[in-house]
This record gives C-alpha cells, sequence and structure tokens, in this order.
C-alpha cells in the first residue's frame, strides 16, 4: 500500500467517527485550532520565510511572493476565519424538506458531510487552514495537497492543527497534508476513488485543467478569474475609477481581481486617461485595443490573448466598445465565469447586464474583490466554483454537505 493509499485510508476512517460528532465538539476543535495557529506565530512566519527565501532564489514574480507570504496581520485573518466559522450555524442534521406520503411514510431531506475532501492548490498557505476549517465544521475529513512553492508554511501549519485536534481528544487524521509535491503523486491523488469523495482544485490554469483532465474522483472545478469591469456610458466616472483601481491594484494576484476593462466609446476619450493615472502609482500596463491606443499612445497593443489570460500580474486588458450589446458580447466570448461587474447609473443597463451576463458573481457598482466567502458571510471559503452542478461562486459550509433520505414508517410494506 502506498503512502498516499495510507493517508486515503485514515481520513475515511477519521471522516466515519467526526461525521457523528456534535455541533459543540467540532466548534470546539475549532476554537483550539484557532488558539494555536496563535501562540505558533514564530513557527510559522519562520516556515514562511524559507518558502520566501527559495521564491526569491527562484525569482518567482512580486505579485507571486505576495501571494505565498504570510504576515501576523494575514495570520490574524485566518484565526479570524476560523472563529468566524465556530459562529456559523452547524450545516449537518439540518431538515431541507419533509412530506408525508398518503401511506403514512414520513420523508425528510437531511443534510450529511460529503466525506473526504481533497484540495490541490498552490501557493496561498491560507487555503489549508481554511479548507481544514470549514471541513471540520461541516464534517469532512480533507486531504491536503499544496505546491512545493509552501511546502514548508503547509507543513508548520497542519502540524499545528493536527496537535490542537488530538489535544481535544479528536482523530488528528481528519486533516491530512501530502507532503510529496511530485506530479507523480498528485495524478495519484486524482485517481483515489477508494478514500476520496470529492475533489477541488485551487489555483491556475494549467492545475484546474491537470486536474479536470485526468481525475477519476469527482471534481467541483473552481475555475481562474478573467473578471471584467464595464463602464457604461451613464457611470459616475469616479466610481468607476474607483472599482478599477481596487479590482485590479487591491492584491493582483487573487482570482477575484480584475483582468479586463470594457469601456464604453462615448466615455473613452474621458475615462481612459482618469484609469491610466490612477493606475500609473502601481505601475500598471495597459494592454488595449486600436482605440484604446489612439486615445493613450503609450499603452501596449494588446493581442487577442490578453483578452484570455489571468494575468494574477499588475497588468490589464483594455478594449472601447460600441454600447452594452457588445460588452455582454465580449465577456461572453471570452470571460471565464467568474466576477464580472457594470459600472452606471441606469436601472435599464444593470438589469440587462445582470440577466444576460452568465458568471457565478455579477455586480453593479462593486468591486469584484468581494467574491469571497468572508464578504459574503459564508465564513472562509474551500474555492469558488464557476461550474453550475452542485454548487457555484464561493463555496462554504452548505456546499460542503450532501443530503440523504430518512424514511420513517410504522410498518408499510409495498
Amino acid at each position: 500500500m502506498s503512502n498516499l493509499e495510507v493517508i486515503g485510508q485514515q481520513a475515511k476512517a477519521a471522516a466515519y467517527k467526526l461525521a457523528v460528532l456534535s455541533a459543540i465538539e467540532r466548534n470546539r476543535a475549532l476554537q483550539a485550532m484557532s488558539d494555536a495557529i496563535d501562540a505558533a506565530i514564530k513557527e510559522v512566519l519562520a516556515a514562511n520565510e524559507k518558502d520566501l527565501q527559495a521564491a526569491r532564489d527562484n525569482n518567482m514574480s512580486a505579485s507571486m511572493q505576495d501571494r505565498l507570504t504570510l504576515t501576523e496581520d494575514r495570520i490574524m485573518n485566518i484565526t479570524n476565519a476560523l472563529w468566524d466559522s465556530v459562529m456559523l450555524p452547524d450545516p449537518l442534521g439540518r431538515t431541507i424538506e419533509g412530506i408525508t406520503r398518503p401511506n403514512g411514510l414520513q420523508i425528510d431531506k437531511v443534510t450529511v458531510p460529503l466525506g473526504v475532501v481533497g484540495i490541490i492548490f498552490e501557493s496561498r498557505p491560507n487555503v489549508a487552514v481554511d479548507c481544514a476549517a470549514l471541513c471540520i465544521k461541516s464534517g469532512n475529513a480533507c486531504i491536503l495537497r499544496g505546491g512545493k512553492e509552501a511546502i514548508h508554511t503547509n507543513t508548520a501549519l497542519v502540524k499545528v492543527l493536527r496537535d490542537a485536534l488530538a489535544g481535544c481528544g479528536l482523530d488528528p487524521n481528519v486533516i491530512q497534508l501530502v507532503e510529496d509535491t511530485s506530479r507523480e503523486t498528485a495524478t495519484a491523488m486524482m485517481r483515489l476513488n477508494q478514500y476520496i469523495d470529492v475533489l477541488i482544485p485551487r489555483g491556475g490554469a494549467g492545475l484546474i485543467s491537470a486536474v479536470v483532465e485526468n481525475a477519476t474522483v469527482p471534481v467541483i472545478e473552481t475555475g481562474i478569474g478573467i473578471c471584467h469591469a464595464y463602464v457604461d456610458e451613464s457611470a459616475d466616472l469616479e466610481m468607476a475609477a474607483n472599482i478599477v483601481h481596487n479590482g485590479k491594484t487591491s492584491r493582483p494576484s487573487v482570482c477575484n481581481s480584475l483582468e479586463c476593462l470594457l469601456v464604453h466609446k462615448a466615455i473613452a476619450k474621458t475615462f481612459l486617461p482618469m484609469i491610466r493615472q490612477r493606475l500609473g502609482s502601481h505601475n500598471v500596463q495597459l494592454r488595449g485595443c486600436k482605440k484604446t491606443c489612439e486615445i493613450l499612445p503609450e499603452a501596449t497593443p494588446a493581442v487577442p490573448e490578453d483578452y484570455e489570460t489571468e494575468f494574477l500580474d499588475y497588468i490589464l486588458a483594455v478594449k472601447v466598445v460600441d454600447d452594452i450589446g457588445q460588452a455582454i458580447e465580449h465577456i461572453r466570448t471570452h470571460s471565464s465565469s467568474h466576477s464580472e461587474v457594470i459600472v452606471t447609473r441606469c436601472l435599464e443597463s444593470s438589469t440587462r447586464f445582470t440577466r444576460e451576463v452568465d458568471s457565478a458573481a455579477v455586480y453593479v457598482n462593486a468591486s469584484t474583490r468581494y467574491t469571497d466567502g468572508g464578504e459574503f458571510g459564508l465564513g472562509a471559503e474551500i474555492g469558488i466554483s464557476t461550474q453550475k452542478l452542485h454548487a457555484r461562486g464561493p463555496m462554504g459550509l452548505r456546499e460542503l454537505v450532501s443530503y440523504k433520505y430518512v424514511v420513517t414508517g410504522s410498518g408499510q410494506v409495498r
């Protein structure tokens, strides 16, 4: 039996035990996990520095280093997310609906854990804790496989979490870390049907594509974020500049950051110089269509691939469009179905945009950076699904449960 199969077997056994614990016991574990991370900040930061030094030695881009970096404030956000999970309602044992049949059978549809959740992720070490927290709260065991760039940080965090669980009398095997970061092990994990009930990839286009194409375990696809902002002819331009600036520069290395700006031709000559000035403080490179380059000669001429790229960097594709219909058509053609925003003062335009744009999150006059489980009030998130079956958008506790039918009778036979 391979090491990965041992991990799977242990997780499966631990999942059965976790599923029957009370909400109080699961919440007590989350509190212990939060306290343990808080007490181990120095050790976690020291491990993170090893990963950051390797990233610097390998000339990792600044935006990707930011994705990898932990600070005391970011660790505090992680522990706060754990506490937020404690405060959320218990997702298990909830009767979704119930009916009484004419023969007297009472049929209740009741929420239950998925079982063992596998997560294959890249770079961001907070993912390990967020996913573990949501899995514990929803009664699921988890098998985590992070990228080699964060191996020291992930190892330190998972050790802290497992020790905290053991201290509460819980089986620490409900949280497992695959320390072998080779492609071969990742592929083997994608096919661990005997032990993993669902697999969730979190990372770039290459990782997600590899999981979707190679996995035999059921997959919830968390897509890349080619997010769009459309500035309508009626928009408040100062508001639009704030939304675009925030969407592109607040944290460009995450999936809800803006990658493409669409501007109505009627306001392009006014708005494009405004946004160039706002983005200039971060040295954002603008890659524009022909009309954009005529207005902003310093912009780099865009190639078709620029409108289908998740840059995760200080780069923004720009296109001037004739009207809202052309903007919607561009989004329909090039979007990854993650998050899109319209900035407008026209009710007709906003209604049309939200009706016709088929993405997981569609905004009117607000930054796409809000597509986040915490910001949506879901606690932490395990990923942002861009598919439509089972889950869509930020995935919180309710997306980590399934259901079973509980049928109560009084001796009925068929």
